[in-house]
């Protein structure tokens, strides 16, 4: 047996479980039906913009990108909103 044996203890290696059960506190995690209905705003704003203002590029640029960041943010909101469990 060699005689410089050192044994760790095993809480050195275990992680915290409250580091992968804490949510991280922001707009996104705490209320994300709001991100889904700014989200929702976005685009009906885009689609207002588009069929009823767009006179020239920039307004059809500005509809298309409002559209854009609309739909990206329901799609992040989604993510967000907690499962209800089906047990």
């Amino acid at each position: 047996m060699p005689r410089h044996t050192h044994k760790r203890k095993a809480s050195a290696h275990s992680k915290s479980k409250t580091a992968k059960n804490a949510r991280p506190s922001g707009l996104r995690t705490s209320n994300p039906k709001v991100g889904v209905f700014l989200g929702l705003f976005f685009v009906a704003l885009g689609a207002y913009i588009q069929v009823f203002q767009s006179h020239g590029n920039a307004m059809s640029g500005i509809a298309i990108l409002s559209i854009i960041v609309g739909v990206v943010t329901v799609i992040i909101a989604r993510f967000s909103v907690p499962r209800k469990k089906t047990d």
